[in-house]
């Protein structure tokens, strides 16, 4: 309909499978608009709402290959969310925020993950653990505000254990060359908080489902002929072709932590 943003909705067991699945809709089913970004002449974006259900997102393979960067680039991205090792850039002025600084250090003092453990562990149920990353002080007047806002926390009782579900909502995201990198840090993020809710708690806690939602999902006209590739590999090459194992890239990311 004419003036309204599509919402799209897409669920897959895989975490590549989800993200491909969602690239593919946007490109597909998005709407065609002109972002502040765009220099003269570059052709519109393909943007609209995605939601995206992985269902699995530790199952194998996990990688897909055709994300924008190295091997090495997506764990040192990895250890930048999770570990903070770039947090000293923000403090020195070269970055406006991070995504780890935001989360565990919230206007330089809130620890908010380390709340989110212990509410989880006082009252698994409960609907309020959550963490933020806008400051609107900060942030209102940003050319480079976060795109991440909020990661919300659930449990439920498993098979054998208790299960964490994480839903991830975004301001805006480039679909094709940043939203693999974000859901792979993100879901091993997941991972860590359920392992520290896990000693905590003294009791099995799994990683469960992953919700990704978008406000603007989007891919960039500037990159069309970079997506064509992206699209061929889609048509030509089966799945395995598609993918990597976390095994498989494992000495990329000894070595990458080697370099950093």
């Amino acid at each position: 309909m004419k003036g309204h943003i599509p919402v799209l909705h897409v669920s897959e067991r895989l975490l590549p499978q989800a993200w491909e699945k969602s690239v593919l809709s946007a490109w597909q089913n998005g709407i065609e608009i002109e972002t502040e970004y765009d220099r003269p002449n570059d052709p519109p974006s393909k943007d609209c709402t995605m939601i995206i259900t992985v269902k699995e997102p530790f199952a194998e393979p996990r990688i897909h290959r055709s994300f924008p960067a190295k091997l090495e680039d997506l764990e040192i991205y990895r250890l930048e969310v999770v570990n903070g090792i770039h947090d000293n850039r923000v403090g020195e002025g070269r970055w406006p925020y991070s995504y780890h600084q935001r989360l565990f250090s919230y206007a330089d003092e809130i620890d908010q993950l380390s709340y989110v453990v212990r509410r989880l562990a006082k009252t698994p149920y409960t609907r309020r653990a959550q963490a933020i990353t806008w400051i609107p002080v900060q942030d209102l007047h940003s050319d480079e505000p976060p795109c991440l806002q909020r990661l919300h926390f659930r449990v439920l009782p498993g098979n054998d254990g208790l299960v964490l579900s994480m839903n991830a909502h975004w301001r805006s995201r480039d679909a094709f060359k940043a939203a693999f990198m974000n859901m792979w840090a993100l879901t091993d993020l997941q991972r860590a908080v359920a392992e520290q809710l896990q000693n905590q708690i003294k009791q099995p806690v799994y990683s469960g489902g992953y919700m990704d939602i978008s406000d603007s999902y989007h891919i960039y006209g500037k990159d069309w002929k970079e997506f064509e590739k992206f699209l061929s590999s889609v048509r030509t090459r089966p799945f395995d072709k598609r993918t990597w194992t976390t095994s498989f890239a494992a000495p990329f990311f000894e070595k990458a932590r080697e370099a950093k």
